[in-house]
């Protein structure tokens, strides 16, 4: 695979750019290899600048569910282009988005746009704090909720693709409120919150978290957790920037019937463009400026681009029969998977929620951040090269997930499970 042309680009970037990437898992450090430098996209595939081609199961780490360059996204934004990008006032477009969210998402009855699921994690935190009159918040260990300053405390997601302690920069006052726990260990919950002497706002997670690989939550939990809550007064905030209308069209909170307090949304709501948002119930969502005194602003929130967007791809997700195929072309990757490393002998842990899957190099079973980290980063690394190396882009990091699109085909997961079995051959 000739890589000159990325590799020439690569060298220029990292003397204008820190580390020469705009966002440091797509430095491609973790799997021993300089990034790939892509050039284009269309359905399932991407296209490097060397022209080189991929079946892609990165969708831009999640968005592009109805596969790149969606022939009616593209359409609809490019009529929304003609009208201007930004004008830094209320349109129609949001509202519209606003009700398709509303509909959708079980636990949300009003909801804000903003430009990003870091912002919309951030301000929910704020939210939470404002309307409880409490300062702690409780999230998990792995569980990764953008990179305001609280929530990089034992984040997943790059942070652990690169090995980072909690990031410098990050100061003690920030942290000061921030209780981090073991995922999917339920009593850990109930000894911090006895612990905390009634001054938690909030406990944050990612219902199917996402950023360790993935790891689906066990039987029990969410429900369980829904209830701790209940009975001490503590709202439930569940980050579905990954989730939300991936696993089911009303996110993972559809799927586990388990409704949040609140919950955070991001990249299929803006069909590849920026975008994040967050709701929840009106008394609490009442509690934001201009309706209450929580403030929090944004001058490209909402704006008519990723609103068009936004609503073209929820329209096409609504279509029936689009969710049972992307269960079935996930199943089909996974449990293809699965019988590769069982058959080659390579010690594997898979887990799947959907289209949303992770295939784990260590013989122990997955359930939380501490046993995602037993896996051969190594073992991985390697495996992610000789993919590669036969046209199937992976994201370039074990602890991250394998996302299905409405555009892969079932030729693309079976040229996908010969490629890994010949590389499973020869780890």
């Amino acid at each position: 695979m000739d890589t000159t042309r990325s590799n020439q680009l690569f060298q220029l970037a990292k003397h204008l750019i820190p580390g020469g990437v705009n966002s440091p898992v797509r430095a491609f450090r973790s799997v021993g290899m300089d990034p790939l430098f892509i050039s284009r996209a269309k359905g399932s595939r991407i296209y490097d600048v060397d022209g080189n081609e991929f079946i892609d199961y990165v969708a831009s780490w999640g968005p592009m569910i109805c596969g790149h360059a969606n022939d009616d996204v593209l359409a609809a934004v490019s009529d929304a282009l003609e009208m201007g990008t930004s004008y830094g006032a209320p349109t129609e477009l949001e509202v519209q988005l606003a009700r398709m969210v509303i509909d959708a998402v079980p636990s949300i009855e009003e909801v804000r746009m903003v430009s990003s699921g870091t912002e919309a994690v951030m301000s929910a935190i704020r939210l939470a704090r404002g309307f409880t009159g409490k300062n702690k918040i409780i999230k998990f260990e792995g569980c990764y909720h953008g990179h305001s300053d609280a929530m990089l405390v034992h984040a997943g997601s790059g942070v652990t693709t690169l090995g980072l302690p909690d990031s410098p920069g990050v100061t003690d006052g920030a942290v000061a409120d921030m209780i981090s726990l073991p995922y999917n260990d339920i009593t850990a919950v109930k000894s911090a919150i006895d612990h905390a002497g009634g001054d938690i706002a909030a406990v944050i997670l990612e219902p199917v978290a996402g950023n360790m690989g993935v790891v689906p939550p066990a039987d029990g939990y969410l429900e369980v957790l829904r209830k701790v809550m209940e009975d001490h007064g503590i709202l439930l905030i569940f980050d579905e920037v990954i989730t939300g209308f991936r696993v089911a069209y009303g996110g993972a909170q559809e799927r586990f019937g388990v409704t949040p307090d609140l919950t955070t949304l991001g990249k299929i709501i803006g069909g590849g463009f920026p975008v994040g948002a967050f709701g929840g119930r009106r008394d609490i969502m009442e509690h934001l400026a201009p309706a209450g005194n929580v403030y929090q602003a944004g001058t490209l929130s909402g704006n008519p681009i990723a609103m068009t967007a936004g609503i073209e791809t929820l329209k096409l997700l609504s279509t029936p029969g689009v969710y049972e195929k992307l269960e079935s072309l996930g199943s089909g990757l996974s449990d293809g998977l699965e019988m590769n490393a069982n058959e080659c002998g390579i010690p594997a842990q898979f887990a799947r929620v959907g289209s949303l899957s992770c295939m784990f190099f260590t013989d122990r079973p997955v359930t939380d951040y501490a046993s995602a980290k037993t896996s051969n980063t190594d073992r991985y690394a390697k495996y992610f090269r000789g993919m590669l190396d036969r046209g199937v882009y992976l994201a370039p990091s074990q602890f991250e997930a394998c996302f299905v699109s409405t555009a892969h085909t079932e030729e693309d997961i079976d040229h996908t499970l010969d490629a890994s079995r010949d590389v499973m051959k020869r780890l």
